[in-house]
């Protein structure tokens, strides 16, 4: 019986709260493949839920800045050269150098993710040391990859042309959930943000916006982040703490269930670099996927999704109060939101991982079968 050949995806953060590469592990593995899914081991990380891929989580000393990426790159290194493996998946340029070095070193396939563009982030795009860093890696280590994907087709446009690499286009699409009736909201409305509280999200507006909110609409926030500590401070200092609720981390299948309890969803990227202004959010789809209308921003890649199914309202500017409006908008026109929830429903069954998977696993059938 021959061995399945073995991929080992590396990441740089807390395993249990990545969906996407959940996702992507749970295929490969199904496809046959064995799979193994590196991250980080965080002060406050909860033990690890049981998947159908191994996980494995390195310690560090260090937990931010050019440390701790100095710290994993070379920890990560020495795992991948004392370890068997047929392919690396390197996801992003955080962990490119420890990825392209040990399978260059061992002669193994390498296949590079783009989640998004890196140097193009808001923590990046404003400093130019970093930035010179992180594109000094990307010109380095690129060359030693000939299969790629990314999250959207600018992005791969984009890469494509200006890496004169071939970059396929994985959307960050969720699995098929039980198709929900939604509830009449006649009490509460929930709105929710889900994903990591860092710069350039738009949260500051969001929570902003519900001093222009009446009581009747409640904002929970599930995720933390590099902000956590300031959006805290900022809804008390606005007196809306009482109508905001931040939820911490939430494991994947408990953040689905609250999800489909929400009335609306939020999607508000500030244009902070080309990362977040080509984006496509992996929270947009999880939205649709529970048949929430969502709020997002007047990008690119999400009008033209809008375009072909009507499942938001475009933000043309991130204010507080245009994002208030557009809430008491779709609350006082109810055909209106009904309008959204049923394209929510007719895109869900089109914008899903099942769909998805096809273009992830010829990615990986062609690099490990070397074409």
């Amino acid at each position: 019986m021959s061995i399945p050949p073995r991929i080992i995806c590396t990441v740089t953060n807390d395993l249990n709260y990545d969906q996407r590469m959940q996702r992507i592990c749970t295929t490969l593995s199904e496809e046959g493949y064995e799979v193994w899914l590196v991250g980080r081991h965080l002060p406050g990380s909860k033990p690890l839920t049981e998947r159908p891929f191994r996980q494995i989580r390195l310690h560090c000393w260090n937990h931010k800045g050019f440390l701790f990426y100095a710290e994993f790159n070379v920890r990560l290194f020495f795992f991948l050269i004392f370890t068997r493996f047929d392919a690396v998946g390197t996801v992003d340029l955080d962990t490119m150098p420890a990825g392209a070095t040990a399978a260059f070193c061992k002669n193994k396939k390498r296949v590079f993710d783009a989640h998004e563009y890196f140097t193009e982030v808001p923590e990046v795009v404003n400093r130019p040391l970093v930035k010179a860093f992180w594109t000094w890696v990307e010109r380095l280590f690129l060359p030693f990859y000939r299969h790629a994907y990314t999250v959207g087709p600018a992005l791969a446009a984009l890469f494509t042309e200006k890496y004169g690499l071939p970059f396929a286009v994985v959307r960050n699409v969720p699995n098929t959930v039980m198709p929900i009736k939604k509830k009449a909201f006649s009490g509460k409305k929930i709105l929710l943000y889900q994903g990591a509280l860092n710069e350039g999200r738009g949260i500051e507006a969001l929570i902003s916006a519900m001093a222009f909110l009446p009581d009747a609409f409640e904002l929970y926030l599930a995720g933390e982040g590099d902000l956590s500590k300031q959006l805290r401070e900022r809804a008390s200092y606005l007196q809306v703490d009482h109508k905001v609720f931040f939820l911490g981390f939430v494991p994947p299948e408990t953040l689905r269930a609250r999800t489909q309890e929400a009335w609306l969803g939020f999607n508000l990227l500030e244009n902070k670099g080309l990362s977040y202004y080509f984006s496509l959010a992996n929270k947009f789809f999880d939205y649709v996927q529970a048949g929430v209308p969502t709020i997002t921003m007047d990008f690119p890649e999400y009008r033209a999704l809008n375009n072909l199914h009507e499942v938001a309202v475009l933000l043309p500017a991130l204010q507080p109060e245009k994002i208030a409006a557009a809430v008491l908008q779709l609350a006082e026109d109810t055909p209106a939101y009904q309008h959204l929830v049923a394209h929510c429903a007719t895109a869900a069954t089109v914008w899903n991982w099942e769909n998805e998977k096809t273009t992830l696993l010829s990615v990986w059938q062609n690099a490990l079968n070397g074409n």
